[in-house]
């Protein structure tokens, strides 16, 4: 299900205090990510591709160079749900051991 208001409150805290926004024109999670090159963009791609797959959800995401901004949105609810708050935590925690 879509998040509640009560549950948005308690769930997207953490994540807006970490990079993330939710989209102005949609019910959407962003972030943009920087590594130092290429091979280790890709390789975080890769390991959350893993993730998103065993959760059958997947992210909107866009990769140049060393950069990847990704989008996450529960298209059958049509905007933020418990999935998104999981795969966006994980996303965190991949991209932190990428940058230490």
């Amino acid at each position: 299900p879509k998040l509640s208001t009560d549950d948005r409150e308690k769930e997207l805290s953490p994540l807006l205090s970490n990079g993330w926004s939710v989209q102005d024109n949609r019910d959407a999670l962003y972030k943009e990510f920087a590594f130092k090159n290429f091979n280790q963009a890709f390789g975080f791609m890769t390991r959350v591709a893993m993730q998103a797959e065993k959760m059958d959800h997947h992210p909107e995401w866009f990769n140049v160079y060393n950069k990847v901004n990704v989008t996450l949105s529960s298209h059958d609810v049509n905007g933020l749900s418990q999935r998104d708050v999981k795969l966006a935590n994980f996303i965190d925690k991949a991209a932190k051991s990428f940058t230490e």
